[in-house]
């Protein structure tokens, strides 16, 4: 099975891994901060803050934002569940904004219209691996003093019209180092901002809500002090030195990485061509695209069927994603359903991925495309 992602690991890593093991720090040591140091300046931020997954980091920024009960979130549907989830996390509601039909990133005009005296936050999705347009939706979000965050979890190395990396766009931004993502940490998470007090909450954040860590405490003199304060109720969202020299010595191949994915997609662009059946995403003109995924759309009656053939033909095609807001728990919870964001609905039942990761060869991509033209063109209408 190829997959549509995974993991690419070299000896390199392993080595960086294998010195952290045999350092003194196994969590909360020196290969955090560097990690956050290499990533913060290849984005382009001031402050990074690197915690146990990309649910963290969104959990962490909410808080930081200060966003709780009583307050709405404005987020898209096509979108895995944590974009919405973090809302919840802190109290708030998310309210779902439909998507533009061609990119399926947020639209600036469905989110003026779910603008409400409650909205203190906008989370954007630059889903695929594509930036949204985020020079229109700061108009709609600063003169309103709402928060604009940037969930870049598909987006590492992305650039938007202007040149600006990916996590340096929006008032706060998050990142994702799961094994199907640009590079990795096993697990892990990233909050990146420019503003030094929202980075310092969601440091503390992190750590149950305490202000000075255990780095931070045996700073205090020759022999450090005990004392420490938890000023706010936090979680144990920290990640390990193990976790982040595999993620620094994954960064050092990043550029190499994005290469690859974009020469993929463009060869899975050249041979979709002359395929009608098979419409890739379009892309937003003047951006650097990440292609964490390469999305095409398919004939709603023929999906399924494309699907389940390309699997047993050894293809790890999936599907990103079903949109949030026809979840049963937000059905029932915020009674959202049917109807509610019909562009990211109607475009749901025409979703597939296909397989992009660096660990594949040209030929596989060749393989991928002609056996998805083989799929399409045997597969019944359901």
């Amino acid at each position: 099975m190829i997959p549509y992602g995974r993991q690419c690991l070299d000896d390199d890593d392993v080595a960086a891994v294998v010195s952290a093991l045999r350092s003194d720090f196994l969590t909360t040591g020196p290969a955090v901060a560097a990690f956050e140091g290499a990533v913060a300046a290849y984005v382009g931020v001031s402050q990074a803050v690197a915690v146990s997954s990309g649910t963290a980091a969104l959990h962490a920024a909410m808080h930081a934002l200060g966003i709780g009960p009583g307050d709405e979130v404005v987020v898209p549907p096509i979108t895995f569940a944590a974009t919405a989830n973090c809302a919840v996390y802190v109290g708030a509601a998310p309210v779902f904004a439909d998507v533009d039909p061609e990119t399926l990133l947020l639209s600036p005009r469905q989110v003026a219209a779910r603008i409400t005296p409650r909205t203190k936050a906008v989370i954007a999705v630059d889903y695929a691996g594509q930036t949204c347009d985020y020079a229109a939706l700061r108009a709609i979000c600063a003169p309103r003093g709402i928060a604009l965050v940037a969930d870049c979890c598909h987006a590492l190395g992305a650039r938007d019209e202007a040149g600006v990396r990916a996590g340096a766009i929006a008032d706060v931004s998050v990142l994702s180092f799961h094994p199907v993502k640009h590079i990795t940490t096993g697990e892990g998470g990233m909050v990146l901002t420019n503003d030094p007090a929202l980075a310092d909450r969601a440091r503390a954040f992190r750590s149950h809500g305490i202000s000075q860590d255990a780095a931070a405490r045996s700073a205090h003199g020759p022999f450090g002090t005990w004392e420490y304060a938890m000023e706010e109720l936090g979680y144990n969202y920290r990640i390990t030195d193990l976790q982040c020299a595999l993620g620094h010595s994954q960064l050092r191949k990043l550029d190499g990485f994005l290469a690859l994915r974009r020469r993929f997609a463009a060869l899975y662009d050249a041979l979709f061509a002359d395929c009608p059946g098979i419409e890739p995403l379009a892309r937003r003109p003047g951006i650097d695209h990440a292609y964490h995924l390469y999305v095409t759309r398919l004939p709603a009656a023929r999906r399924k069927a494309v699907f389940e053939d390309m699997r047993r033909r050894g293809f790890g095609v999936n599907v990103h994603y079903i949109p949030v807001h026809l979840h049963p728990f937000y059905r029932r919870t915020f009674q959202t359903g049917p109807g509610l964001c019909p562009t990211a609905e109607a475009a749901y039942e025409r979703l597939l991925s296909l397989p992009l990761h660096p660990a594949m060869a040209e030929a596989d991509v060749r393989a991928v495309a002609e056996n998805l033209r083989q799929a399409l063109a045997d597969a019944p209408a359901r």
